[in-house]
């Protein structure tokens, strides 16, 4: 019964590593696809990265996530039962 919760727990660290990856990828594929094309001058200047690390883009990530949740608590917090 333990090995079986083990590997689960395993499984579902090594998926969630993997999809923490994919995000990253993710956005750092976007920020190099978008951001060079809205703002051509700017990244030009060196006002605005064309690319991003992917410490950067780990940052990113978390932000988003936090402003997701609070968006989901303050959204939450309002409804009736």
């Amino acid at each position: 019964m333990r090995k079986k919760l083990l590997g689960c727990l395993l499984t579902g660290a090594i998926v969630a590593c993997m999809a923490f990856v994919v995000v990253l990828f993710l956005i750092k594929a976007l920020w190099a696809w978008t951001i060079p094309d809205l703002f051509p001058g700017a990244v030009a200047q060196g006002l605005v990265a064309g690319t991003v690390s992917w410490f950067t883009a780990a940052k990113i990530a978390i932000f988003a996530a936090v402003l997701a949740a609070i968006a989901g608590v303050r959204r939450g917090s309002g409804r009736r039962k």
